[in-house]
């Protein structure tokens, strides 16, 4: 079958938290779509992702919420979606490995690039939904960015970074070991270098987050 057209049979979808919980499980009732909760953070959304990988044997993996966006033309409600992902708070040093990156764990890549046929079908999703949709690098480590400061030492280092959260690159990395095609899809709920107190995030809950994910619903349609 030509990579194009293939289909994925079961789809496994991880999402941090229960209200992503419940707005994603409302949308899919098919057993062949399973989503689950991971919890907040690196090692959480690991160990979530290696249970679903052993207990549903899943096809492809997308996690799936919400994040901090930065960068010219994203906005509140739009969509990044992976091309590649990278810690944006680990260092392990270079008195082993002077070749070793800021954000990458040593013996493992510098980046995490998305499954190419993933990718391609969330670029035609476009045509598809009236959001806008971009994809680019998602960066994640454990920190709820809530201040400018935050955010600018993270666009310091990693200044194409489209979006910031606090699981994805861990749940690739994981995919990666296990050899499962994974991307991430983050609703973009603040852009925190314009938000002083995280008011856009708390807001993003009570106006606009039931409309934003939608868009996973109809990517997984494409999919399967």
């Amino acid at each position: 079958m030509h990579a194009a057209n293939k289909k994925y049979m079961k789809i496994g979808i991880i999402v941090a938290m229960d209200k992503e919980l419940r707005q994603l499980q409302s949308l899919f009732t098919d057993g062949n779509v399973r989503v689950e909760k991971c919890g907040i953070g690196k090692v959480n959304a690991a160990l979530g992702a290696q249970r679903i990988i052993n207990e549903f044997h899943p096809d492809c993996i997308i996690s799936s919420g919400c994040a901090g966006g930065n960068g010219e033309g994203i906005n509140i409600q739009d969509v990044v979606v992976s091309s590649e992902l990278t810690y944006h708070d680990v260092y392990c040093g270079t008195a082993i490995d002077s070749t070793t990156a800021y954000g990458q764990v040593q013996g493992l890549p510098v980046r995490y690039q998305a499954d190419p046929m993933l990718l391609q079908k969330a670029r035609e999703l476009s045509a598809l939904t009236s959001l806008n949709i971009h994809t680019g690098l998602i960066v994640t480590g454990d920190w709820f960015v809530d201040s400018k400061e935050k955010m600018r030492s993270i666009v310091d280092k990693f200044p194409d970074a489209c979006a910031v959260d606090m699981e994805s690159c861990a749940i690739a990395q994981t995919c990666y070991i296990n050899k499962v095609p994974f991307i991430s899809f983050r609703v973009v709920s603040d852009m925190p270098l314009h938000d002083t107190d995280a008011s856009q995030y708390h807001n993003f809950w009570d106006t606009v987050a039931e409309h934003s994910f939608q868009v996973t619903k109809t990517f997984v349609e494409s999919l399967i």
